[in-house]
């Protein structure tokens, strides 16, 4: 963080935001071509490999000093907690590796992405309730129980994309079944009858009931993406409801941009930011650009199933 003149406010450095960088990188070398954002995006791999990966246990840890010594506070920000590892570090080390790779062939990329995705399976999903575990010990012990329907429905669709691109057709199997369940317990646990999802809850239920942005948006397309894996038209339909409970609560008509987030009832908290150090245009804009290159896709598995149906 920097204050207004520029100058170094919070020096620490967080492998969640060197991820970011490395995800930006590897994008604007997608969209430009230009050999310097590469470039800088490989040599920021090269950091993070060599100062952040714990050779031990695998993974990486979460915050650094300038030097790049292991920070003694590990939190990413004022509500997490102070543990060694997390999966929201993780879940976004991967969008970034699996993002670079399919913009260029790495070995070290592609061993890693792999890793990260097996800790996913291994370690960060809960094989008996389909729901991320968020905090972990260095050793991949479970620190935490709360759930995060969000990120869950997120890393759904994250984890698939991650393992196309990674091209093990073995392993994309595994976690494409995998995706479907994390989905289903998403689908049957965090979404209200309004369509929105819920935004937290624990092992006896909801303990969070706003609606915030995000997990709104992630909603549309890891619905989406369980209906383009699994054929189930319950996953579209969640899928719809999801963009239809956006563009009547969460989009602003009148200013612009996303609320940061609604109560049950639908009412809009005005005290958070409209776009501040947590709040971009990052999952929403990324909503419609997956929307619109999955919707060719979903329309001829729509078309197939109509003319299954007429056959029959």
């Amino acid at each position: 963080m920097l204050d207004v003149e520029g100058r170094p406010h919070d020096t620490k450095k967080r492998i969640y935001a060197q991820a970011f960088t490395v995800y930006s990188l590897a994008e604007y070398f997608h969209a430009t071509g230009d050999a310097d954002a590469l470039a800088k995006a490989m040599r920021m791999v090269e950091k993070i490999e060599s100062s952040g990966h714990d050779a031990a246990h695998g993974g990486y840890f979460e915050t650094y000093e300038r030097d790049w010594t292991l920070a003694q506070d590990q939190r990413l920000s004022e509500v997490d907690m102070d543990e060694k590892k997390s999966m929201n570090t993780h879940l976004h080390l991967l969008e970034a590796y699996a993002t670079l790779l399919g913009v260029q062939e790495d070995a070290t990329v592609r061993l890693r992405l792999r890793e990260l995705i097996e800790i996913f399976v291994d370690h960060i999903i809960d094989p008996v309730t389909h729901h991320f575990i968020l905090f972990f010990d260095e050793k991949w012990q479970p620190r935490s129980n709360k759930i995060s329907f969000g990120h869950d429905i997120e890393g759904s669709w994250l984890l698939v994309e991650a393992a196309e691109i990674l091209g093990d057709a073995a392993l994309l199997k595994q976690v494409s079944e995998t995706a479907i369940t994390m989905a289903e317990a998403a689908l049957e646990q965090g979404i209200d009858a309004d369509g929105g999802l819920l935004y937290e809850a624990d092992p006896v239920g909801i303990i969070d009931t706003d609606k915030h942005w995000w997990p709104q948006a992630e909603a549309v397309v890891g619905f989406l993406n369980a209906y383009q894996l699994s054929g189930e038209e319950r996953f579209l339909d969640a899928s719809e409801r999801s963009w239809a409970f956006i563009e009547k609560y969460i989009v602003d008509h009148r200013d612009g941009e996303w609320f940061w987030l609604v109560s049950k009832d639908g009412v809009p908290d005005n005290r958070q930011d409209k776009v501040g150090p947590w709040k971009c245009p990052y999952h929403n804009s990324r909503l419609c650009f997956e929307v619109m290159d999955r919707l060719d896709s979903v329309g001829a598995m729509q078309e197939g199933t109509r003319s299954s149906g007429e056959s029959a």
